[in-house]
């Protein structure tokens, strides 16, 4: 090969790196917010000098630079639920996620009775919030929406209009059925993330079909019943077809009505064939519950230039609320963690 040759080589290859390292869209990083304050909430006990427990927020910061030096994204998006975000699945089913966390303390060391507990916690959500407004990283909250439900269309917009690679970052299980060549999911509580194939071998059936896992054992912490006598163990024996196949309700019924003389489970399928078709329509990620309105405030967001990085606020926030060491050298870990977000367009 020629200089000549070579150097136009060399050229090109360096010019599509540009373009591609650039590029905000090529690996977004998508943040199911609540699902990670309450994990840091439950899980961090740290309290400041003034015995005030700060864990929810300052851990939810901290994982943020984790995931963010971890994934290396060229964008990030922290989704919160919008007001009255159960309202459309409880217009489905009444008893969706009633009764979360009514009795229940946490740090029984730290607070006095749920109340208190509670008012910490929207206490430090409200903060943490003022925190993320000083990073170079995208909010997005849209009334009567849940997370869920616009991480799940952005997971799916955003591949096919930008060819974006997405990784979602929440231990609720929902997010698995969304596994492709472009989606993984981080779960914070394997600390592993979970690839189309990752999804496969570690359930042992096809990721299309995660939904469909979900609809017949149910879902506990949401108030989902699934189907009784059915467990992870048994739903493979009973439907084999899921680790070879990708399948639909129908699919399923199918199976059920021939085979419903062969065990009970299979009979209280048929049986329950309206509620297990309402359970689909609450846990189907693939068509996520949003207006047409939502979906344009959606693209929007994602348009819209990057929020500008204010360190010097961030660390006048963290001064003040007494984080401490909960971030070592946190300079650094600012300028590591935030810095290379704003050098993509």
């Amino acid at each position: 090969m020629e200089n000549k040759e070579l150097l136009k080589l060399l050229n090109n290859v360096n010019e599509g790196d540009d373009s591609l390292s650039s590029d905000r869209h090529n690996h977004v990083l998508l943040i199911d917010a609540l699902n990670l304050f309450f994990r840091n909430f439950t899980t961090m006990r740290f309290t400041n000098s003034e015995g005030v427990h700060v864990g929810g927020m300052g851990g939810f910061i901290r994982s943020l630079g984790y995931l963010i030096d971890k994934v290396r994204p060229s964008s990030v998006y922290i989704v919160f639920d919008g007001a009255g975000a159960s309202t459309n699945r409880r217009n489905l089913l009444p008893e969706y996620k009633s009764g979360r966390n009514l009795t229940r303390i946490t740090h029984w060391e730290v607070f006095d009775d749920i109340d208190d507990e509670n008012s910490a916690k929207v206490g430090q959500i409200s903060r943490l919030i003022h925190y993320l407004h000083c990073l170079p990283v995208k909010l997005l909250s849209i009334p009567k929406a849940e997370a869920d439900d616009i991480i799940a269309y952005m997971s799916k917009y955003m591949p096919s209009k930008y060819d974006t690679k997405i990784t979602i970052v929440s231990s609720d299980k929902d997010f698995l059925q969304l596994a492709n060549a472009k989606v993984d999911i981080y779960r914070p509580i394997e600390k592993e993330i979970f690839s189309y194939h990752h999804v496969k071998e570690k359930f042992g059936l096809m990721p299309e079909n995660f939904i469909l896992r979900k609809v017949l054992l149910g879902d506990a912490s949401d108030k989902v019943p699934g189907v009784k006598g059915l467990g992870d163990k048994g739903l493979l024996k009973k439907f084999p077809e899921l680790a070879t196949q990708i399948l639909t309700l129908e699919n399923i019924f199918e199976i059920a009505e021939l085979k419903y003389k062969q065990h009970d489970v299979y009979a209280r399928i048929v049986l329950e064939r309206n509620r297990l078709e309402q359970n689909y329509k609450l846990m189907d990620l693939s068509n996520p519950l949003l207006d047409d309105n939502d979906k344009i405030d959606i693209q929007n967001a994602i348009e819209s230039p990057l929020p500008e990085f204010h360190p010097r606020a961030f660390l006048e926030l963290y001064e003040e609320d007494g984080l401490g060491h909960i971030i070592r050298n946190v300079d650094f870990w600012l300028k590591n963690c935030f810095t290379s977000l704003t050098s993509y367009k």
